[in-house]
């Protein structure tokens, strides 16, 4: 299991528009085969990072998810409506796999 995080520097101005982004990105993300965990936008401290983090098997789901994405009607529209906002600033993809697990085990 691989889980890609995706670091958002965002326009602090446009906080709004990031949420609608995700909101969005929670319908079309699971549907097109990711587990999406979530969107985190900024709270506390920094007002322009903001992060995307979902998990799928293998690097080759990977890319057939993101074929299915880009061919998404929603998907589409979701990156039509980024590109026309002008809230992204720069965005970040790194792939990471859980070694901790199993969580709460005592040895």
């Amino acid at each position: 299991m691989l889980t890609c995080v995706i670091r958002y520097h965002i326009d602090p101005t446009k906080r709004a528009q990031f949420e609608q982004y995700a909101r969005t990105w929670g319908q079309a993300i699971p549907r097109c085969g990711a587990d999406l965990i979530g969107y985190f936008a900024p709270h506390e401290g920094s007002s322009t990072l903001a992060y995307g983090i979902y998990s799928i098997e293998s690097l080759a789901q990977y890319e057939a998810y993101r074929a299915r994405l880009a061919a998404d009607p929603l998907g589409r529209e979701n990156h039509a409506f980024a590109q026309a906002e002008k809230f992204l600033l720069r965005e970040d993809r790194t792939f990471l796999t859980c070694v901790s697990a199993p969580h709460g085990a005592h040895p």
